[in-house]
């Protein structure tokens, strides 16, 4: 091979469709500890959860539970198999209909979505959040330990979110699909 032709050529990685996922997923390619999800054709390693953010996720998911919202419940931490290139694995997701309409597959779309994150909070801004906008994920929200804040994305257009509103502990917001449910930000941080 000629040095030109060498330098023609270069590596690229695989892109992982959904379905490839799952498929490794099934035959238990990535061993039982193994915290991944994918997010536009990338496996992801996914961080590890401090004390902060289980605390986070567990006042979360029992603020969210005491919500009424219509022909929806409350996921935490599994699948939403958002597209043919994504499955991301929120750590809350208020989805259509209700467990037993999963048995076969995961939902396909969420009411609301909310991320905890510290050490993830650039990738959940940034990529997580243009995954969710692609998707029409109308309400997004990222539980921020780092500042103590809660960050409301909406609007979704395109890959990204038109309106982003950040409220301090003392402010409360009520998620789109339930509008009658308050939730206080003091409410779901640890």
């Amino acid at each position: 091979m000629t040095d030109a032709v060498r330098e023609t050529v270069s590596p690229h990685a695989h892109r992982w469709t959904r379905a490839e996922y799952e498929r490794i997923v099934e035959v238990g390619g990535f061993g039982a500890q193994a915290r991944l999800e994918l997010l536009d054709g990338d496996i992801v390693d996914m961080s590890p959860q401090k004390s902060a953010h289980a605390s986070a996720a567990d006042l979360t998911e029992a603020v969210l539970r005491a919500c009424t919202f219509a022909n929806a419940y409350v996921r935490t931490q599994k699948p939403l198999a958002i597209d043919d290139i994504s499955e991301p694995e929120p750590d809350i997701a208020v989805v259509p209909g209700s467990p037993r309409d999963y048995a076969q597959a995961h939902p396909t779309s969420a009411l609301l979505v909310i991320e905890i994150a510290d050490s993830s909070l650039t990738y959940d801004r940034e990529r997580k959040a243009r995954v969710y906008a692609r998707n029409g994920i109308a309400d997004y929200w990222i539980l921020n330990l780092r500042d103590g804040v809660l960050e409301i994305h909406r609007a979704p257009q395109d890959d990204a979110y038109r309106r982003i509103d950040t409220l301090d502990p003392g402010q409360q917001i009520s998620p789109l699909a339930a509008p009658a449910c308050v939730v206080g930000v003091a409410e779901i941080l640890p």
